[in-house]
């Protein structure tokens, strides 16, 4: 028996099983990113929607800790609460059992065994996408090829191990692993976390299991101790966040290890006391389904009723004082790239929540230039040195989003945000400008008259309103809110136009003193320019999406 043979097959048939898990993943979440973006709105506190949710972006994206990680992320950038997390814990360990379903299908009907149904698969895969001109028929291509690749990957597996079932020192092994719970458990435990992921753990189970080398006892054991090794994955990615984030990673051990010691006693039982027989029995791929699914199901309907519990245990072990300083991002979190969908619709928020700053900051230096308050200046020129800081970060956050697995209208969207930051930036920029401005007037002790006041007081109106359709435009696609921009920016062109050709009259006649006017001038000028940032939003973010009628109707407009 060559064992290096035997050893590589393995290793080979894992990397392509996995390979497959993941590019099958991929494709799911790419083809379903418009409706993953829906369920961010469906993290509601009611703990039962939350499991549903769990469940089904587990589904997609093929992996429960990627789904833990994410909501470490989630709790970490505050977007979700303790309450809140433990129904999509529990979701996620219910939605991770599918692809030990997907796995079974050979059990269930002979021509869909790996060997029949893998080469079939990658071809049809291959093919489609080498056929195929629209984009979602390509990501069915990559779901079909990934499907394969799991599948090939499987029947490696299995047939490298084959050989081991005729030598009595492997089915020693397992017989031990079967008879002694604690050690099966840590053998599981083990596995998933080295390789950190409970679903590639289930497939090398499965895999044995095809091999007829695995009994149930022994199955059973190890199954409670995966579903405690995966936990391993969100614990690591819990260091460095908040509290309430780690609460959330100790709130998914304590959901495992619950349950795991619950059905590990029952599993000692009977194995030892009632049907001892029956723990030797040899275990199929369909039956470890069976076993997966029913231990997260139960697991997940005796512990849902225990939830806030959980949200008090977890905040007994973990305390207060080990918050760690604030960040200056709101809404992002380097976890929440385990799940793309998710990310590109959180740094749709942060960066909204970053166009609202710049928007303050502008309201608040108008002030000061009107009243000449140092306070107000101050406090302008602070916010706009964070203003710069979170630029920086939310680039570097979108240069790593950019890098992962994404759809090709995530990827535009992507590139969207990167020109909104900019504009959003310079949108702060001005506001700095206008303060310097106020700065002038109060070192020469300039004033405006009335009417300067006046004009400057309704252009602004008209720039904030811009601004704010701009916004609105851009967190919805609101199609009324974009043409509704092109419309104001046309009145602030004119009404700058309009109001320089009145001040220069008002200067000629001596009505204004030369600094006030020339603060006049240069006030309406970065009005001006931020409407054109407004302008630049709707260009960039929703302009794509609209019709062709629509665009005529962008075209007609002279700013363009």
């Amino acid at each position: 028996m060559d064992f290096t043979q035997m050893a590589l097959s393995f290793i080979g048939g894992f990397g392509i099983f996995i390979f497959g898990m993941n590019y099958m993943g991929e494709g799911l979440q790419k083809s379903a990113g418009n409706q993953m973006k829906n369920l961010i709105g469906a993290l509601t506190n009611n703990r039962i929607l939350g499991v549903l949710v769990g469940a089904i972006v587990t589904v997609v994206v093929q992996s429960s800790s990627a789904t833990t990680v994410m909501i470490v992320g989630f709790v970490n950038a505050g977007l979700m609460s303790l309450t809140q997390a433990v129904g999509v814990i529990m979701g996620a360990n219910i939605g991770t059992t599918v692809t030990a379903w997907i796995v079974s299908l050979g059990d269930w009907v002979d021509w869909l065994s790996p060997s029949t149904i893998a080469p079939l698969l990658v071809a049809i895969g291959v093919g489609l996408s080498m056929i195929a001109k629209e984009q979602k028929i390509k990501y069915i291509a990559q779901i079909i090829f990934g499907f394969g690749a799991l599948f090939l990957g499987l029947d490696m597996m299995s047939g490298a191990v084959k050989p081991l079932r005729e030598l009595q020192e492997i089915k020693d092994l397992f017989m031990t692993l079967g008879a002694n719970p604690i050690l099966g458990i840590l053998t599981g435990a083990l596995v998933t976390a080295i390789i950190q992921s409970s679903s590639a753990s289930v497939g090398i189970l499965q895999a044995l299991a095809i091999a007829a080398i695995v009994p149930w006892n022994t199955a059973i054991y190890i199954i409670l101790g995966q579903n405690i090794g995966t936990c391993v994955t969100a614990i690591l990615s819990s260091i460095g966040a908040n509290t309430n984030a780690k609460r959330a990673a100790v709130i998914h051990l304590l959901f495992n290890i619950i349950g795991s010691i619950l059905f590990g006693i029952i599993g000692v039982i009977t194995f030892q006391f009632v049907i001892p027989a029956f723990g030797n029995t040899l275990i199929t791929t369909f039956e470890i389904s069976i076993v997966h699914s029913i231990f997260n199901i139960l697991n997940t309907l005796l512990l849902f009723p225990f939830a806030t519990l959980l949200v008090k245990i977890a905040t007994k072990i973990i305390s207060d004082s080990s918050v760690p300083m604030s960040k200056e991002l709101i809404h992002l979190d380097e976890r929440m790239l385990e799940t793309p969908s998710f990310a590109v619709q959180s740094a749709v928020k942060e960066v909204h929540a970053y166009s609202m700053l710049a928007e303050k900051n502008l309201k608040t230096a108008f002030y000061a230039l009107l009243n000449k308050d140092e306070n107000k200046i101050a406090e302008v020129i602070e916010r706009e040195k964070k203003i710069n800081k979170i630029q920086h970060e939310i680039n570097n956050y979108l240069v790593k989003l950019s890098n992962v697995p994404l759809s090709e209208k995530e990827h535009s969207q992507i590139n969207t945000l990167f020109h909104n930051v900019g504009d959003i930036e310079r949108v702060g920029d001005h506001a700095e400008n206008l303060v310097e401005l106020a700065q002038n007037l109060i070192r020469d002790n300039a004033i405006f008259s009335d009417s300067a006041i006046e004009e400057l007081t309704n252009m602004t109106n008209l720039v904030l309103e811009t601004y704010n359709n701009a916004l609105n435009a851009f967190m919805n696609e609101n199609i009324e809110s974009a043409k509704k921009v092109y419309e104001l920016e046309n009145k602030v062109d004119k009404m700058e136009t309009r109001l320089r050709k009145r001040h220069i009259k008002r200067l000629s006649e001596e009505k204004c003193s030369p600094l006030a006017g020339i603060v006049f001038l240069d006030t309406i000028s970065n009005l001006e320019r931020i409407s054109d940032h407004a302008v630049n939003l709707v260009d960039a973010l929703v302009g794509e999406s609209f019709n062709e009628d629509e665009e005529e109707f962008y075209l007609s407009n002279d700013n363009h």
